[in-house]
């Protein structure tokens, strides 16, 4: 491959030497130099609080490949190669001045320059501002926020505000790295190119929807970040709702990002708002205790580091949500996540009705109705759950899978979905991102939640390490005659 059709570009990633971006972004780059080659000319520049040696980063950035790199990913020629277009910097995020040391390590050329704020949403601001005083923010310039952006619907906004004295919409790449996993975007392309599941999708053939994110670890260290946080902010504000999102829209004009973003804003207008005596009844928040977890004990989160003895954040959230449409009227849509449960998983249950009338012999209550089960976490997978006959005489009905993904791939490694979505924002693609109205949306239909927890005195239920979350997750879909699905629950 010709040098000039290599990547050519600048990324500052802010926040460089942190959690997120030793574990996920810095391998997702490396991924995408062996996938994609880079430009000689590409720089990665990784801005942190403390000092550190050219020496020193790399050695810590090549620790961390090793540990979290898929096995086999691990290349020393590709290392060697990827690890010349790294640099790191100290920067103090509230001091100006500090920021002309990107100066010398940036190019002058029109290259897309793109500045990664891998940090609290409290510091975007100031970063902006600063590189916008210093004149580092070009006409090609691109930025990507991380979540969750703001705490409420308020500083959302006032973050959104601030930022467009610096970036323009089309600049401002709003990530949720769920969007850029291959079963999500197959998703899409599963509902709106195949008119057999497009023509079921709606409330006369679908019983209801279940989204679980489930990590069984705590909170890491984090507990301060946490506390500000906490689940809902952290998980169902951002990943949740737009998962529920690309479930939910109506289909697109076209594949422009602006109009399916179009689309994810209909849905979140549609959601029923809940308030009042509708949150107890509608949502369970959880905070997990002390348990047990593949044979380890664990502490409770009022024992970890940074977290307050007397806390109420919550570790878990589980909700039934309605959406005012056409297309899902009477169709709950439950979601759920938690720390501390038994496994890592993400998955989506599309759990269809049950025929009207049973003509076999073999018992229904045996069998479970039709199922889509869609896995994006820890393996990729889409499921159909269908009934069909076993062998042998007579007619002896069963629950059989029917696995819908490529058989074609072979050994051909899926994109990571930071790498993907990372090649989006130097290619200039907002497809995957979210837009500013998306994410007041969500804060708007979020708010009240939170208003009501910060206003309550009663504590979250608690649960112990290790099991499904609080009894009252059980209870939100057992008083409307279902369970959760067991195949993250069982």
């Amino acid at each position: 491959m010709k040098e000039s059709n290599n990547l050519l570009f600048d990324l500052v990633l802010f926040g460089g030497t942190g959690d997120l971006a030793m574990r996920k972004l810095l391998p997702s780059l490396y991924q995408l130099y062996r996938t994609a080659a880079f430009h000689s000319g590409t720089s990665i520049i990784a801005v942190g609080r403390s000092a550190l040696s050219r020496e020193a980063f790399l050695t810590k950035v090549r620790d961390k490949l090793e540990q979290y790199l898929p096995e086999g990913s691990w290349d020393t020629v590709s290392w060697q190669q990827f690890s010349k277009h790294l640099q790191c910097v100290s920067i103090q995020a509230n001091k100006t001045e500090s920021y002309r040391e990107l100066i010398p390590l940036l190019s002058e050329d029109h290259r897309p320059r793109t500045f990664y704020f891998s940090t609290h949403s409290s510091l975007y601001t100031a970063m902006a501002s600063s590189l916008g005083a210093l004149g580092l923010i070009t006409p090609s310039a691109r930025v990507v926020l991380e979540k969750p952006i703001g705490r409420d619907l308020g500083t959302a906004r006032n973050i959104s505000h601030q930022m467009s004295n610096y970036f323009t919409e089309s600049q401002i790449y709003r990530i949720d790295h769920y969007l850029g996993k291959e079963t999500v975007q197959n998703l899409l392309v599963l509902r709106f190119a195949n008119p057999l599941f497009e023509s079921l999708w709606n409330h006369h053939y679908i019983d209801h929807i279940q989204i679980t994110i489930s990590e069984s670890i705590g909170v890491e260290g984090r507990g301060e970040f946490y506390e500000e946080t906490g689940a809902l902010r952290d998980i169902v504000q951002n990943h949740l709702l737009q998962l529920l999102c690309i479930l939910a829209m109506e289909p697109p004009a076209t594949i422009e990002p602006d109009r399916i973003r179009d689309e994810k804003l209909k849905v979140l207008f549609a959601l029923q708002p809940l308030k009042g005596d509708d949150i107890s009844r509608n949502v369970v928040r959880g905070q997990y205790t002390q348990g047990v977890l593949d044979t380890k004990k664990c502490s409770a989160y009022t024992e970890e580091e940074g977290v307050a003895e007397s806390s109420t954040i919550e570790t878990f959230v589980a909700m039934k949500i309605l959406i005012d449409n056409m297309r899902w009227s009477g169709v709950p849509f439950y979601l759920r996540t938690g720390k501390r449960l038994p496994n890592r998983s993400c998955e989506i249950v599309v759990q269809f009705k049950e025929i009207p009338h049973w003509i076999f012999d073999t018992p229904r209550g045996q069998l479970m109705s039709n199922q889509l089960v869609i896995t994006l976490q820890p393996d990729e997978s889409i499921t159909l759950r269908l009934c069909g006959k076993r062998l042998g005489p007579g007619i002896d009905v069963r629950t059989i899978d029917l696995n819908l993904n490529p058989s074609s791939r072979g050994n051909k490694r899926s994109a990571d979905a930071y790498e993907r979505l990372l090649l989006d924002v130097i290619k200039g693609d907002q497809t995957l991102f979210l837009r500013q109205d998306e994410l007041e949306q969500a804060w708007h239909w979020i708010d009240p939640i939170l208003e009501d927890w910060e206003s309550s005195s009663s504590p979250p239920e608690y649960y112990a390490c290790g099991s499904w979350g609080p009894a009252g997750s059980t209870l939100l879909l057992a008083k409307d005659g279902r369970l959760w699905h067991e195949g993250v629950s069982g």
